[in-house]
């Protein structure tokens, strides 16, 4: 439920990025496709997402590795 509410907190936020970042990354979706999926958010809104989470991994090393664990947990 909290993917696709409308709570903009980090603890909510942070995980819905990373979802979105992942559902990009790794699904033929397009960004309007998974903005509607996580509560119909615009397309505006994935692209956001999915280059925060970009950056993200490029200046943290352990968000990076997490981000590398979920994929390996995920079998991507």
């Amino acid at each position: 439920n909290d993917m696709v509410s409308v709570r903009r907190s980090r603890v909510v936020a942070r995980p819905r990025q990373v979802a979105m970042y992942l559902s990009k990354t790794h699904t033929p979706k397009s960004l309007p496709e998974i903005g509607r999926l996580f509560g119909g958010r615009d397309h505006t809104t994935v692209m956001h997402a999915v280059k925060k989470v970009q950056e993200l991994c490029q200046v943290d090393s352990a968000f990076a590795e997490h981000i590398k664990v979920l994929q390996r947990s995920l079998g991507i």
